[in-house]
């Protein structure tokens, strides 16, 4: 609010009654009441407006998704056809009422070689899951390539759908290859949803 001092300028009017002048102490009181009245505005405006807070609720048994136990999986394997023994088909079935998860990629050695197969194309381990009663299927080829003389026979192949389990041993004969399953450089696809 302006006001116009008294000078020689500005005579003083009988009719227009000069206001008192406004102190600085003043203004700055008025000025903090009316900060504090806005703030106060406010914080009540944003908690009202604020969402109400909701308490995280922990994962259920029945939403969580658990590792497979191997109890709960059917692990199969079979020759694609008798006349390649080296290209084998397998499955890991979840025989439980819950979803779980194996490794995408199948953990599959040889005799009492060292090593499993590796990956086709080559990946990173990483969760894959099962719905409860869903089979996943890949395929293994014993021998890529052209065998070499380093090229070794053994009599059974053990396959896990996770490098935690033990696994399922199954004998060379039962896979089509009396004389035993040849192996050099051997590859497994990722689990898939179909036997393709």
């Amino acid at each position: 609010m302006r006001t116009h001092p008294t000078n020689s300028h500005h005579p003083a009017n009988p009719h227009h009654p000069r206001r008192p002048a406004t102190t600085s102490a003043t203004l700055l009181t008025t000025t903090a009441a009316a900060l504090m009245t806005l703030v106060t505005l406010t914080s009540t405006a944003s908690a009202a407006s604020a969402p109400t807070p909701t308490t995280p609720t922990k994962p259920t048994a029945t939403s969580a998704t658990r590792p497979c136990p191997e109890s709960d999986l059917k692990i199969t394997a079979s020759a694609v056809t008798p006349q390649r023994p080296d290209v084998l088909r397998i499955s890991a079935g979840n025989r439980s009422a819950t979803p779980c998860v194996i490794d995408r990629i199948p953990t599959v050695t040889f005799g009492d070689l060292d090593g499993a197969a590796q990956p086709d194309p080559p990946a990173e381990s990483a969760p894959y899951r099962l719905a409860p009663g869903a089979t996943a299927y890949a395929t293994v080829r014993t021998v890529t390539g052209e065998p070499s003389p380093s090229t070794r026979t053994v009599g059974f192949i053990t396959v896990a759908a996770d490098p935690a389990h033990h696994g399922r041993r199954f004998d060379a004969a039962a896979l089509g290859a009396p004389n035993g399953i040849r192996v050099w450089s051997p590859t497994t696809t990722w689990w898939r949803p179909t036997a393709g």
